[in-house]
């Protein structure tokens, strides 16, 4: 499945206490051990400043490994089920020594051991890996797990047992030449059984590591350094646009192009309070898509106060940079705006698109948006968009949904009744630039649009998919997702069960229509929810001394 099945990684609550325990056994420089309540019971759990769901997996694949090569224990990574659970394969012959290597590991680090298969009695039973009876009943097992919980130093993400690293024992047949797998991986059930070991890419074992990217190599065997069909090789990019609706240089600039007056006193009453919605939606991309290779953020002259370009992997695009008509500036439509990203200097023929207030909720393969063909995939709202002409009475959505049906009718003969949900757009470069093809007056007159307008098109919500799907390059998808809208009575409510559960691929938090003092109190209830969802500083943050 595209979407990697989640396990809630921080459910609210589920630290009630936390104080410190003995040091570590482990000798030399290690991270500090803090206790944790999850589940309602008490783990000692390691403490990593820069803690994402990518390096817990490679942490645990690290120690496993390591205690496997000190014993001189042969073994080989295996491309598991679920992306975020590491599995290292070992021959049946090499089971005692294996057992031995891990028992002697789990009483030098903190970590805990259990059953996996054949499935216990009791599914995920952990036991402390430092007490020799846990390890009595797995010399039977076929595929057992040790687990070590890592933390965030505000101990609010939690990495527990789904990326323990699991061991299975694969049986020798010796009259086929092969050692066969105990269960289902996602390559193959036997590899050669006196095969030699290659150093593979992180990205053949986890769609969550990126082929682009450096990770240190795993040892395997050649039966796993294959593509697979599905497999996804080619880069993906990240497009936000943003803007800074409380900054008077762009109030005012604004107000010129309309023909207004603005005064200091209603640019205050008018204000949008700022809630960095962007510096968590980067946290939520630099935690659960980090396949993402570029990003580039879309604006006008703005840059946040908290962003640091020094990664090196994103970018600030200004208007300039990418409209085809330099007359059309200044604009403050993001129909506009969206119209011309294809435009970006570098960008990935692949790539999503952001709105600001949009994050990811747990991690994801990058199946989740594209087809390893190129194929980008799309997903459609449930609401309808009545049939006929454009009245007074539509939403400015709705109207735009209307231009972009009857462009659709025009061409291809169909009608289209129904939007997107609010989740990232994949989106393809080559497409965007065939739309401004197909359609050059329509095309032309939304980027010239210089505020949102009914007559505008919809190009990155709606006519995109439409288009790509007709035309053979795009399917629809399916992602769990989530939509808040501020302004209700219960937000509170919304977001601590958002927090508990973590079951969305992806959510958003949209702004509406209110008060100022509204505006407050949303913000009292937001920011707490957001640090506690998404805990971890991005490297594209400025760090703060203290």
């Amino acid at each position: 499945m595209p979407a990697v099945p989640q396990q809630p990684v921080a459910p609210s609550g589920a630290i009630d206490a936390a104080r410190s325990v003995p040091p570590s056994r482990i000798p030399g420089d290690v991270p500090d051990l803090r206790e944790v309540l999850v589940d309602g019971g008490r783990r000692s759990a390691y403490v990593h400043a820069d803690l994402t769901p990518l390096l817990g997996r490679q942490l645990n694949v690290d120690a496993v490994s390591r205690a496997l090569d000190e014993h001189g224990v042969d073994y080989f990574l295996v491309r598991g089920m679920d992306d975020r659970t590491p599995v290292i394969g070992v021959s049946e012959v090499d089971r005692v020594a294996a057992l031995s290597a891990l028992e002697k590991l789990g009483g030098l680090e903190t970590c805990y051991v259990s059953q996996v298969l054949p499935r216990p009695p009791i599914v995920g039973g952990l036991r402390d890996a430092s007490e020799a009876p846990a390890w009595t009943e797995l010399y039977v097992a076929q595929a057992i797990k040790l687990t070590w919980f890592r933390v965030d130093p505000s101990l609010k993400l939690i990495l527990g047992p789904t990326y323990g690293c699991e061991i299975e024992f694969w049986k020798p047949d010796r009259a086929a030449g092969v050692l066969r797998a105990p269960r289902r991986n996602r390559m193959m059930g036997a590899v050669a059984l006196n095969g030699t070991p290659v150093q593979v890419g992180e990205h053949r074992l986890t769609r969550l590591a990126s082929p682009a990217k450096r990770y240190p190599t795993r040892r395997s065997r050649p039966e796993f350094d294959r593509l697979l069909p599905d497999d996804i090789d080619f880069p993906i990019d990240v497009v936000y646009t943003w803007v800074d609706g409380a900054d008077p240089q762009w109030q005012q600039r604004r107000a010129g192009i309309r023909g207004e007056s603005l005064h200091a006193e209603a640019a205050s009453e008018s204000r949008y309070i700022n809630r960095d919605e962007l510096k968590y939606s980067l946290r939520s991309l630099h935690l659960n898509v980090p396949w993402v290779r570029n990003i580039y953020i879309v604006t006008d002259h703005q840059r946040p106060a908290w962003l640091d370009l020094s990664a090196g992997n994103i970018f600030l695009v200004n208007h300039e940079e990418i409209f085809a008509a330099p007359d059309a500036l200044p604009t403050f439509n993001s129909c506009s705006i969206e119209s011309q990203l294809h435009r970006i200097d570098g960008l990935a023929e692949h790539f999503l698109y952001l709105n600001d207030d949009m994050f990811f909720g747990r991690p994801l393969a990058p199946q989740t948006f594209f087809l390893a063909n190129g194929n980008t995939k799309f997903f459609l709202s449930q609401n309808r968009i009545a049939l006929g002409e454009k009245t007074e009475l539509d939403s400015p959505v709705d109207a735009m949904i209307k231009n972009n049906r009857a462009l659709i009718e025009k061409r291809f003969g169909r009608t289209l009744t129904q939007g997107s949900q609010h989740v990232p757009y994949p989106l393809r470069r080559s497409i965007l630039a065939e739309i401004e093809r197909e359609f050059p007056i329509e095309h032309d007159a939304t980027m010239r649009s210089r505020f949102r307008s009914a007559d505008d098109l919809t190009i990155t919500y709606s006519l995109h998919h439409y288009y790509a799907f007709l035309t053979g390059r795009a399917l629809p998808g399916h992602v769990n997702y989530g939509y808040v809208q501020l302004a209700v009575p219960d937000l509170e409510a919304r977001l601590r069960r958002a927090e508990a559960r973590r079951d969305w691929d992806t959510f958003c938090i949209n702004d509406a229509f209110s008060t100022f003092a509204q505006l407050q109190h949303q913000m009292s209830i937001l920011e707490p929810f957001m640090e506690a969802y998404f805990p971890v500083p991005s490297p594209y943050e400025l760090r703060t001394s203290g």
